[in-house]
């Protein structure tokens, strides 16, 4: 085999795997039940809610969103536009630890009496302080409205909603995102081909034209 026919091969094995590399996830997302027992003014109160927690790449940091499908707790009086403030508590786990507060606006509408008060989308920034797989678990929501504080604990032991690889803030390379950029460390030329395949579609075509140079050329010189 000549040295054209054996270098199209190689590139064309190296730009088949950077397409693996490219769609594999490094973000993990569940809808997960959460069975909150409400503390109120007026006695417990408890309701389930599916709930969603979802994070976007910032430079080193996450934005997390953490959704709420159903509503939880009530109120014997209406709530008027703006009287309610909702706060809630996302807890890691795996290799990193703690907690990382979100919040949203106050209600857009009024909530009528008796009414499951539904929670806006609370969202907040995660900064990662240890590399490795990190999970994000929903922890206890805070709801204050007309001068009272209601707080609704999870009593089911929810399993996380979100897992995410992160890599620790201000290391090598920085977090890594859920979208998968990055660029693979560079040890030889078969490395290099696939660290340049990962760049995007541009350099992926780009390869596969030169793959077909080098094999319009080679069957030249074999002619």
């Amino acid at each position: 085999m000549s040295y054209q026919k054996r270098t199209a091969l190689t590139l064309a094995a190296a730009v088949a795997g950077s397409v693996v590399l490219m769609a594999a996830p490094v973000a993990h997302a569940d809808v997960v039940d959460v069975d909150y027992q409400c503390q109120t003014p007026i006695g417990p109160k408890g309701a389930v809610s599916p709930i969603d927690i979802k994070a976007v790449k910032s430079g080193g940091d996450y934005k997390l969103t953490m959704t709420f499908e159903k509503g939880v707790s009530s109120s014997p009086v209406e709530l008027g536009k703006g009287a309610m403030n909702p706060s809630a508590l996302i807890k890691l786990g795996g290799a990193d630890e703690g907690t990382v507060k979100v919040s949203g606006p106050a209600n857009p509408a009024a909530i009528p009496a008796n009414t499951p008060i539904k929670i806006s989308d609370l969202t907040g920034t995660y900064t990662p302080k240890k590399t490795g797989k990190v999970t994000f678990t929903a922890g206890v929501l805070t709801i204050k409205a007309l001068g009272t504080t209601t707080t609704c604990t999870p009593r089911n032991n929810p399993k996380p909603s979100l897992e995410l690889d992160v890599q620790a803030s201000g290391g090598a390379g920085g977090a890594q995102s859920a979208s998968g950029s990055g660029e693979l460390p560079r040890t030889g030329p078969l490395d290099s081909a696939v660290a340049l395949g990962t760049l995007g579609g541009t350099v992926l075509l780009s390869g596969v034209a030169g793959v077909l140079w080098l094999t319009r050329r080679g069957a030249r010189s074999v002619s």
